[in-house]
């Protein structure tokens, strides 16, 4: 007996869905989405000279070390131990400290409306005498 397999040709559409135009609209929408994040971006950033630094790791203060403060003023004067000293003096007495056996912590408090640059110069020939136990002083400290 033979089986015969075939369809009987009935009136009923075919019921197939075109995705093209939605995979058109799906690509559309995620350039769009691409080209405003990266706009969004660039809106935010904001344009900032900062020194350069060099990248040491810090060790954690001992609490028997001794503390010597730096300060800088709002007028960029430079206070070692509560003397006024010129920078070149600091470049010294820093010298002085990276010869001792223990060195010290050097805490550095800066006035706020004073200048970064100064602050920054301390922190860089902090690093160049490799005097790596350095502490920022905030007003909640004092």
């Amino acid at each position: 007996m033979a089986r015969i397999f075939r369809r009987k040709h009935t009136a009923q559409p075919i019921a197939d869905l075109n995705v093209t135009n939605m995979i058109d609209l799906g690509f559309t929408l995620l350039i769009i989405f691409m080209i405003t994040t990266s706009y969004s971006q660039q809106e935010q950033t904001i344009a900032v000279k900062l020194p350069p630094e060099a990248k040491s790791i810090q060790q954690k203060p001992d609490p028997e070390s001794r503390v010597e403060t730096i300060s800088i003023d709002a007028r960029g004067n430079y206070f070692l131990g509560g003397k006024a000293v010129s920078f070149r003096d600091l470049q010294v007495q820093l010298h002085v400290f990276a010869t001792e056996p223990k060195q010290p912590i050097i805490r550095i408090a800066g006035d706020v409306a004073g200048s970064y640059g100064k602050i920054a110069a301390v922190i860089t020939e902090l690093k160049r005498q490799n005097l790596s136990r350095i502490d920022i002083a905030t007003e909640a400290e004092r």
